[in-house]
């Protein structure tokens, strides 16, 4: 019987889906991987310090801007350099980062697609009586990165 009643719920929809998902999986998993390479305060400061700067930054320049260790600093750029994000030039005993040259616009695009960053008009879906309500516009995201 219980496995009925959930077949009956699995079949009924509460109303006619509105949208459709534009990303495919494979673009989705390798921004989750980009963005879970972003989602950590020392990393997001260290590609704010990276984007501050007019040249490259010596990693002694990098550790001394947190308060953490060498190790764990190194460790947030290896994760970094691992995404895509940083580079770095190795320069007898220090490493000098920077950006990786078009990272930025390449978030901003796949936000852009993921979010639809366009002013989008009311939104519709089904309330609990399975009835189509209408909810005010969503507000556009202008610029996140």
């Amino acid at each position: 019987m219980l496995n009925k009643i959930i077949a009956t719920i699995k079949d009924e929809n509460c109303c006619t889906p509105t949208a459709q998902p534009t990303i495919g999986q494979e673009q989705a998993e390798a921004a989750a991987t980009l963005f879970a390479a972003l989602a950590d305060p020392t990393r997001l400061g260290i590609l704010n310090l990276l984007a501050e700067s007019r040249s490259e930054v010596c990693v002694c320049d990098i550790t001394g801007s947190f308060k953490l260790g060498q190790p764990t600093i190194s460790h947030h750029l290896r994760i970094l350099k691992e995404a895509g994000m940083v580079t770095g030039d190795k320069r007898g005993k220090w490493v000098y980062y920077s950006l990786v040259a078009g990272k930025a616009e390449e978030l901003r695009s796949i936000l852009a697609q993921v979010l639809k960053t366009e002013p989008v008009g009311a939104a519709l879906s089904c309330d609990k009586n399975r009835r189509m309500t209408e909810h005010p516009p969503t507000i556009a995201i202008k610029s996140i990165v």
